[in-house]
């Protein structure tokens, strides 16, 4: 499944390309499942193109399948295992995919192919976002767009850190009660408001969504407040959001932007492999919204742009 025209869902389309076999370093995997990631639609509306992302470009960053064979330099002990594998900004809506073998980790039992793809880049995201932003156990936190992977994994993570309350931003009551039963104290409307009894600042805030209405939510960070954007699914923020920081200067706010590619790859091995472990004891939960087919990934995207998705959809080759 490739990006034929930049824009609407309906650019994407099912191409017939050779399997290539995997170069040194790298495995060649038979997938199970592939995630479908906010950064995928970006993608494939063109809104990246100035980073060199050009039509003809196979989305997809996280699959899940087999190991059917290696690269140079590669163990062949892998052959035949079921593995997560990042494969990078694409190359993932496929059947056969080529991952680097630094950048796979083996299922555990119990862990479905679908439950990886939907935790294995989200649930590394949240983790280390909510370390970004130094949060520590009784502070409370407000996830602002949590109906996502993310935001439903910086919830639960919170949540089981200890947080004294972790509130949300989402689109409806029936997303919020959702949200509840995994972890979220307080349910909140887009523009952080109709809480009742929800704290009046935050220690911590995680934005998956930044857009024109972040610098909003530096009104609501305690003197001390953290905020750190994961993600952009709104697009930028105003270039001047900045001055809603010094504007209130003795607060002592402060604001980061964050993303896992600044992690060592051993930590992110580290804290996937714990999250695979959790997810297959039922500690955190995998929320996967919908399975589609491969060949149903301009429905996927559909719904991504239409703001349908709780969790994440997984298509199934």
């Amino acid at each position: 499944m490739a990006v034929q025209a930049y824009g609407g869902p309906e650019g994407l389309a099912v191409v017939d390309l050779p399997v290539q076999a995997p170069a040194a370093g790298q495995v060649l995997i038979a997938t199970e499942a592939v995630g479908v990631g906010g950064v995928d639609t970006l993608i494939r509306s063109g809104a990246l193109a100035a980073y060199g992302f050009e039509e003809g470009h196979i989305p997809g960053g996280e699959v899940a399948g087999t190991v059917t064979a290696v690269g140079d330099g590669v163990d062949a002990s892998w052959i035949g295992r079921r593995v997560w594998a990042f494969t990078g900004t694409g190359g993932g809506y496929v059947e056969q995919a080529l991952a680097p073998v630094a950048q796979i980790l083996p299922l555990p039992t119990g862990l479905s192919a679908a439950a990886a793809v939907t935790l294995g880049s989200s649930g590394a995201v949240a983790h280390f976002g909510l370390r970004h932003a130094r949060f520590a156990p009784g502070e409370t936190v407000l996830v602002r767009g949590a109906a996502g992977s993310i935001g439903i994994m910086a919830v639960q993570l919170a949540a089981r850190g200890g947080a004294a309350a972790v509130a949300v931003t989402t689109s409806s009551s029936e997303r919020g009660e959702r949200l509840r039963r995994l972890g979220a104290t307080h349910v909140l409307d887009r523009s952080g408001d109709a809480g009742v009894g929800a704290p009046a600042g935050y220690d911590v805030i995680i934005d998956v969504v930044a857009g024109k209405d972040m610098p909003s939510f530096f009104d609501r960070l305690n003197p001390n407040g953290r905020m750190v954007a994961v993600g952009a699914v709104a697009g930028q923020p105003p270039s001047d959001f900045g001055m809603k920081i010094m504007n209130a200067f003795q607060k002592s706010m402060s604001f980061a932007a964050f993303s896992a590619a600044t992690v060592p790859e051993a930590d992110l091995r580290a804290v996937r492999s714990e999250l695979f472990t959790a997810a297959g004891r039922g500690e955190i939960e995998a929320v996967v919204h919908e399975l589609l087919p491969l060949a149903e990934a301009v429905l996927a995207h559909q719904k991504m742009d239409a703001g349908e998705v709780f969790g994440r959809i997984v298509l199934l080759p």
